[in-house]
């Protein structure tokens, strides 16, 4: 597969006013219990990217009336949580591994077969996580040699709640788990080993589900029906996460980013910036559909490198590209550990880091489950970027300060998460062509 490449080179100080699209979390999660709630559900903010109307695709597939009345909304009327029907085939869910792990686990719970399918970059990502202990539930779900996509998924099947402790940390694991619980007779327990993104509960809880939640535990008995409710989708910190890390490195630069998502279970990066010596102020504080919100006003300022406090990990674990774009610009070395699970997401993201960064010339040291960033001047050259949307935005960001051109390679995934990405960044004063 192969795709277009940017040329990218160090632009002006960095200035504006952004309004970054709406969390791809929020709205993957947002079109879900929309669908399955009883009434209509009005979405403002729904992030136009290709993975959330992959999934807004699916669930019409599934017998869902969905209307489009403008961009960025969405209008769903809901079939109840037994309305869906059987799709005529395959359910594809692109790149989004959010997709495919949330509806695992809602469609493990209904009356007729499903097949999930994504592209090539997710028919390569682990589901065994989600589908074993989906089996320990009752369910059916065969997968391909290694536990790999497509996923067909068995209907049909009478499931039981669990008391489940997460052998790895994972917001989309939790998810799937509690939306087979839903369905499931009994209780439904999810235990992390740490706290991670409790999107799923707050939205429920909006939803008019009954769940009992605190950081690393989530609770819902079976059977209950969801309440049609309307969602304001807030901007998405992980697309926000490139432009605090850009104002942060270009001298000059004074940016204000509007109305972010500031889920405590989602800023690690904010603490790990702050921690480097960047200079993020919050204004404008309120929430949005049960999710805190501010306008971020990020400054240039030099940052310092920093051991990244590995409680941060599962709180930034998107937000690791651009996290390296800072360490590279810092001074003295970053060293990052406990990050294992960036090796199994849309790329190695370790691996295509630290390979990328060692091409503009810095020194990168691996371990398995993290790596030792250590700054120097950045010169140009050529960068693959495993067709990994945040891998090409990152050193996007790092073209903003080195001393020639990089070209970034295989660009298109950036649809998936940040239409308008290459445009909002040249608006705002980065070299990008």
């Amino acid at each position: 597969m192969s795709g277009s490449n940017w040329r990218a080179s160090a632009g002006t100080s960095l200035r504006g006013t952004l309004a970054i699209p709406g969390d791809k979390s929020v709205s993957h999660r947002s079109v879900m219990f929309a669908a399955l709630a009883d009434g209509t559900s009005t979405i403002d903010g729904f992030l136009e990217g290709d993975d959330t109307r992959a999934t807004a695709a699916i669930f019409a597939q599934l017998g869902v009336r969905i209307e489009t009345p403008s961009a960025s909304q969405r209008i769903v009327h809901g079939v109840g949580v037994d309305g869906l029907r059987a799709a005529e085939g395959p359910l594809d869910c692109g790149n989004a591994g959010t997709g495919m792990r949330l509806l695992a686990g809602l469609l493990a719970a209904q009356r007729f077969d499903s097949v999930l399918v994504g592209d090539a970059s997710l028919s390569k990502r682990p589901m065994r996580r989600v589908t074993v202990p989906l089996a320990k539930m009752g369910a059916r779900i065969d997968t391909q040699e290694g536990g790999l996509p497509p996923l067909h998924i068995h209907g049909g099947q009478a499931l039981q709640g669990i008391d489940h402790t997460l052998d790895v940390a994972s917001a989309q694991v939790k998810s799937a788990l509690l939306l087979a619980g839903l369905y499931a007779q009994g209780d439904t327990i999810v235990r992390e080993p740490h706290p991670t993104r409790d999107y799923t509960e707050r939205m429920l809880h909006a939803f008019g589900v009954d769940i009992e939640f605190s950081p690393g535990y989530a609770r819902l008995r079976g059977g209950q029906r969801l309440r049609a409710t309307d969602v304001a989708v807030p901007a998405d910190f992980s697309s926000a996460a490139f432009f605090l890390v850009a104002a942060s490195i270009v001298p000059g630069s004074d940016v204000r980013l509007r109305q972010v998502g500031l889920n405590p279970r989602r800023t690690g990066l904010l603490q790990a910036l702050r921690m480097m010596g960047a200079d993020i102020r919050e204004e404008h504080a309120g929430t949005h559909g049960g999710e805190p919100v501010a306008d971020l006003l990020v400054r240039y300022a030099p940052l310092r490198g920093i051991e990244v406090p590995e409680a941060l990990v599962p709180d930034m674990i998107d937000e690791f590209p651009a996290l390296f774009i800072a360490a590279a610009c810092a001074e003295g070395p970053t060293v990052v550990r406990g990050a294992a699970e960036l090796r199994v997401k849309e790329s190695d993201r370790l691996g295509v880091m630290a390979a990328g960064l060692r091409t503009l010339g810095l020194r990168v040291d691996e371990t398995a489950d993290g790596a030792t960033i250590f700054p120097g001047a950045l010169g140009g050259g050529d960068i693959a970027s495993q067709h990994d949307h945040r891998i090409a935005m990152a050193f996007a960001v790092a073209a903003q300060r080195v001393t020639g051109e990089v070209r970034i390679r295989d660009v298109d995934t950036v649809a998936t998460s940040f239409p308008g990405f290459a445009e909002l960044a040249r608006g705002t004063g980065f070299g990008l062509g």
